[in-house]
């Protein structure tokens, strides 16, 4: 009789046992570094501010959060925008775009400077933005931005050859070299007093209609 009693209670101990080792093998495996990462948690390191990075104070990736658009642009290139439209335009692929050459005077520098690069419309159009604007078309306007956060703003008429004498240029290049110490790429436009309009380091263009 007594040794019934000890073989059904070693039976629950083992079954006890099983029951714990099932419930422990369903338990989820720990996830990788990334998926584990709690990005609201607040900053370990020193310095830091205990709150939830705001990707949208990053100069670099102002201009794609303004599209609605996360995905970071390639470094050195610009994004250029309209409507559910946009290409990423890096240097080596403007290179193999036609070229205008502008000769402007620079107020800053009190000197005249000769800039190259692709007008601005011929990145428009691929867009689905007119060549030759008219009617509802010049409603459209270009916001441009640099990757400091600077932003300037262009009617569609200001850029379009077929309405406007001044020229309005994307470049990549001054008297022949690269433009490294501005970044790849500057905004430039002619026929202005002040270079206000022009932009260093262009990192986004977007083509909005007013309201």
């Amino acid at each position: 009789m007594r040794t019934g009693v000890f073989a059904a209670i070693l039976l629950g101990l083992i079954g006890v046992a099983t029951i714990l080792a099932q419930a422990q093998s369903q338990q989820p495996a720990p996830t990788d570094q990334m998926n584990g990462m709690d990005m609201s948690a607040p900053s370990s390191k020193p310095g830091g501010s205990g709150k939830p990075m705001d990707m949208s104070q990053c100069p670099m990736m102002h201009g794609a959060m303004h599209q609605g658009d996360a995905t970071p642009i390639p470094p050195g290139a610009i994004r250029a925008s309209f409507g559910d439209k946009s290409m990423d335009w890096t240097p080596a692929k403007l290179a193999a775009l036609p070229h205008t050459t502008v000769s402007v005077y620079n107020e800053h520098t009190k000197a005249n400077e000769t800039y190259a690069g692709v007008p601005l419309i011929d990145l428009l159009t691929p867009l689905g933005v007119a060549e030759k604007p008219h009617g509802k078309d010049l409603r459209l306007f270009v916001l441009a931005a640099g990757s400091d956060g600077y932003e300037v703003v262009y009617s569609i008429g200001e850029v379009t050859p077929f309405i406007n004498d001044s020229t309005v240029i994307v470049a990549d290049s001054e008297s022949g070299k690269t433009l490294t110490d501005l970044g790849p790429l500057e905004l430039i436009a002619t026929g202005e007093k002040h270079p206000a309009r022009w932009v260093r380091n262009l990192v986004v263009i977007r083509v909005l209609a007013a309201e």
